[in-house]
């Protein structure tokens, strides 16, 4: 196989190993085609105000003042004499989009939303507002389009502010908030003019939608604990009293309207979300008006969070609910269908109406989820062969019309507790026989991936052994044998694929478990390299062996522990600073050693400094960038000392441009920060300078000399003026410190070829990029250069975990991006985030192609072993991926797979970067001089 197939093989098995994944455990769980079910009897409420406070922790809201009073006292009062309150809980991810899909349509909502940015729909769903007759909404322009392009018919209503609205970096975000109560009030306004709007108003089954985005955007810019986010939550309990006033009075006081005030999500004390922490997981949830119960008075009650004695609110009832509860309870107020694809429980408690008309509402909602829970059972029953399907017996037909005569005989006994508590049984088993056949298939392709992905680990070794290595013989296979073993294996290729067809399964399942058959087929193909390989080992040493495999078992197993435990990077760096010592290295090159020993216990500091809760640094991004540029002025006069370094004018401009591009980000982080903190915006000239410093990083190091280390180091200084700008603290000097160790190991791996007498060293000092390319040169594999790739592979690990966690969302501060950027963009910012995780990456990449080229060894053959590493990572976190337990658990074991598959792709792509980045040039055209004659 040529190496340009191989790559291209390369890359196509690991997207099928990482899309698998999707497949297995992120595919939507939705169903279509149920009946909707509706409670027959007639609803408390004629119409539903909904208050979202987007970002609202539920302790900011419950907790009191220093003095004893309340941020939000008219909502205090409310929970204290006219309704019921408690915390719903939400799921990860904690963010907007699928946040309010919990609270509207009553599911959680699957992550494949995420390739839209949680903004478009992926797939249709039904909801309160598709279900009520007339919805008005108000808000963000991130959430209201969603539910108004899922409706049926045109009977939702959207009023959005522009999305420039949403700016971080805005004087005062509580203008959000106050645009929505401005609205709605003209609104009801213009409607006394307007007999249509005036009849339509005052239907049965409206719904009120108010969206509250001032607090998210405070909370980000400036900390939940900040006096912008409190003073947002006085500003929202204020307008929320407004507007419970002027709909009570615009009805008459008709009593027949019901309000809900909750959040979609919370807000970790450093202002982000999007993971498990309970200050984003724990939001309020305050009921009242038509058919809420009024405060119960209770003597004791007990929570594990232990927040009432500190709100307050040890003498009323907490009534906490899971966020796809909400969308059930507003069903139920109103009279609406439940939404067709909720998954929610109807939280009795929160209801002030008769026994009956509960036990009714219990059993619509046991129906409604009973109906996704058929229609799914009957799609995997279509697409399975009877003698294999293995039905959820808990819910069998049988006892499905067992469950449902039983409820209503007890109902129409007037045994409404009794019916109740079967309803509930109900529930519980639906669900569960929901997420049974949603994961039917997962152990089937789960084994289909891991026989793909071990034939491949196989197959790469057996590449290193047998084109680099002098382990075993070139062994011709027997044409004969290749004939039949070519026709063996496309006969269980195609009775794979038959078994498929007659099941119907969906194409993907094709790609999952035909992606095998020629995988093994080309490791049976090297069956006489297996066996040479097996007689050559058999005569070495055993202990060696077995010595040799335990210590890389144990490198591997340190690398998987990283990524639960940060820390485990610091223990490696303290290792790696011990290699001179054990190596004799040290003896070699004693200055080299004590810097490599030094920067690798610097290095090892950043694992252990906090990945988030930290308040930005701004004096220590400074004291990076002036330290940057003193490097820079040191580097170059020892570099203008040699004349062959800087043979033109060009040279020495390029250097001259990239120190005033690390001076330009200093003084732009220092201006933007200042000019934010002072509440006047981002300046437009520093936006300007830092998107030009941002493209430009990616050209200026291709103009500078392709030798080593002025090119090594043209690409730092590109690299760091960007990285600057993203940057908020101490992790703005890690590029410089990992740089720094990438020089020494330079110069010390050239030290370390010495061991295999190899006395073509080049000099480093001379050492030209653009000439490395002799594939004459290159040498075949030592043991030396398995412990060289496992280096490559723990810095990309360590540039990657060490200054946060990207498998987190809430990782990131909205902070580092504002040089760019304060109006709220998604894609941007997630961009500009991944760009500043990807400069360490093309430090190290760049450092290990140095490596490769001056330790005469053919890129294929280091980056071979890199991927076999990798993909035993992988292969271990395939394992590692679970269902069970909390979402948290869930996410994470999920995330942490896709990531290594992620880097082993990603480190494909960045080798070919390196090379460009090391090896190319782009000549300025030069002026002629015109000599007089």
């Amino acid at each position: 196989m040529g190496i340009p197939v191989f790559i291209l093989a390369g890359l196509l098995v690991h997207f099928v190993f990482l899309v698998s994944i999707f497949d297995i455990y992120f595919s939507s769980p939705l169903v279509h085609g149920m009946t909707p079910q509706q409670t027959p009897l007639p609803p408390p409420a004629k119409r539903l105000v909904l208050f979202v406070a987007d970002g609202l922790r539920a302790d900011s809201l419950y907790e009191l003042n220093s003095n004893n009073t309340s941020q939000a006292p008219y909502l205090r009062s409310i929970l204290e004499n006219n309704g019921s309150w408690g915390i719903s809980h939400t799921r990860v991810p904690t963010e907007s989009r699928p946040g309010h899909v919990a609270l509207i349509a009553g599911f959680y909502e699957d992550v494949s939303a995420v390739a839209k940015g949680w903004k478009e729909n992926p797939v249709e769903f039904d909801s309160i507002l598709n279900e009520s007759k007339y919805t008005w909404s108000w808000g963000s322009p991130d959430i209201l389009p969603m539910f108004a392009k899922g409706a049926t018919g045109d009977h939702v209503y959207t009023f959005c502010y522009a999305a420039e609205s949403e700016d971080f970096g805005a004087q005062d975000a509580a203008k959000l908030d106050t645009w929505v109560f401005d609205h709605v009030k003209s609104f009801f306004n213009s409607s006394r003019s307007n007999q249509t709007l005036f009849s339509a108003l005052n239907e049965e089954k409206v719904v009120l939608f108010l969206h509250l985005l001032g607090i998210d955007t405070n909370g980000h810019a400036h900390r939940p604990n900040s006096r912008e986010y409190k003073e947002n939550i006085k500003i929202v309990d204020e307008g929320v009293k407004e507007i419970a006033s002027m709909i009570d009075n615009f009805y008459g006081n008709d009593g027949k309207t019901a309000f809900i005030l909750t959040s979609d999500h919370g807000m970790t004390d450093w202002g982000s979300h999007g993971a498990g922490h309970p200050s984003e997981t724990l939001t309020p949830l305050i009921v009242w008006g038509a058919g809420v119960n009024y405060p119960q008075k209770v003597t004791s009650q007990f929570f594990e969070d232990n927040f009432l004695k500190e709100w307050k609110l040890e003498n009323l009832k907490r009534l906490d609910v899971n966020q796809a509860d909400v969308a059930p309870l507003m069903a139920s107020l109103i009279g609406v269908p439940f939404p067709m694809n909720s998954v929610g429980t109807l939280p009795l408690e929160y209801l002030n109406n008769s026994a009956h008309f509960k036990a009714e509402s219990m059993f619509t909602n046991a129906v409604q989820i009973l109906e996704q829970f058929k229609v799914k059972m009957s799609q995997k029953k279509e697409t399975t062969l009877s003698f294999l399907f293995t039905p959820f017996k808990p819910l069998s037909d049988s006892e499905q019309i067992n469950f449902l005569k039983k409820t209503r005989l007890y109902i129409q006994q007037q045994k409404y507790d009794e019916a109740v508590s079967l309803c509930k049984t109900l529930i519980n088993l639906a669900l569960e026989g929901l997420s049974y056949y949603h994961t039917y298939d997962r152990l089937f392709l789960g084994l289909s991936i891991a026989v793909g992905f071990v034939g491949w680990t196989t197959y790469v070794i057996l590449v290193i052994i047998k084109t680099h290595t002098n382990l075993t013989k070139t062994v011709q296979a027997n044409n004969k044998e290749s004939t039949v073993l070519f026709y063996g294996f496309a006969c269980v290729g195609m009775i794979i694929a038959f078994f498929l067809l007659i099941q119907t399964s969906p194409w993907t399942y094709y790609v999952y478990c035909l992606l095998p058959v020629p995988v093994w087929y080309a490791v049976v193909r090297e069956l006489p390299v297996i066996q040479d390989l097996a007689t050559n080992l058999l005569s070495l040493h055993l202990g060696q062996s077995i010595g040799f495999l335990l210590v890389c078992t144990l490198g591997i197993e340190i690398l998987v522990f990283s990524f639960f435990y940060r820390s485990t990077l610091t223990v490696g760096l303290l290792v790696f600073a011990g290699w001179p010592v054990i190596t004799q290295l040290c003896v070699q090159a004693k200055t080299r050693a004590l810097i490599w020993t030094l920067l690798c216990v610097l290095l090892a500091i950043f694992p252990l400094m906090p990945v988030v809760g930290r308040e930005p640094n701004i004096p220590m991004v400074i004291g990076t960038g002036l330290l940057t540029l003193l490097i820079s002025c040191f580097s170059l006069v020892s570099l203008c000392k040699n004349e062959n370094k800087y043979r033109n004018n060009e040279d020495l401009k390029v250097h001259f441009y990239q120190m005033l591009s690390i001076a330009l980000s200093t003084y732009v982080v220092s201006s933007t920060h200042e000019s934010l903190k002072n509440k006047q915006g981002l300046p437009v000239l520093n936006q300007i300078i830092s998107w030009m410093t941002l493209v430009s990083s990616s050209v200026l190091p291709l103009l500078s000399p392709t030798f080593l280390f002025q090119r090594l180091f043209s690409i730092l200084l590109s690299l760091m003026s960007t990285y600057l700008l993203l940057s908020t603290g101490y992790e703005a000097l890690f590029p410089l410190v990992l740089s720094g160790l990438m020089f020494v190991w330079i110069t010390m791996e050239q030290e370390a070829l010495q061991h295999y007498g190899l006395s073509l060293k080049p000099k480093l000092a001379g050492f030209n990029f653009a000439y490395a390319t002799d594939i004459t040169q290159f040498r075949q594999l030592h043991l030396d250069d398995i412990r060289r790739s496992f280096f490559f592979v723990f810095f990309i690990v360590t540039a990657f975990f060490g200054t946060g966690n990207i498998a987190s969302v809430n990782s990131f501060d909205p902070a580092s991006v504002y040089c760019f950027l304060t109006v709220f963009s998604p894609f941007m910012m997630g961009g500009l985030l991944v760009l500043k995780v990807v400069i360490p990456f093309v430090l190290v990449s760049c450092a290990f192609e140095a490596v490769q080229v001056t330790t005469q060894l053919s890129s294929k053959s280091l980056f071979l072993i890199v991927l076999v590493i990798s993909d035993i990572m992988a292969l271990h976190f395939f394992f590692l991926v679970k269902d069970y337990g909390s979402w948290l658990d869930i996410g994470t074991s999920i995330s942490h797979y896709v990531l290594v598959m992620s880097l082993t792709i990603f480190m494909m792509l960045m080798n070919g970067l390196a090379q460009l980045l090391t090896t190319q040039r782009l000549e300025l055209p030069r002026r002629t001089k015109h000599h007089s004659t």
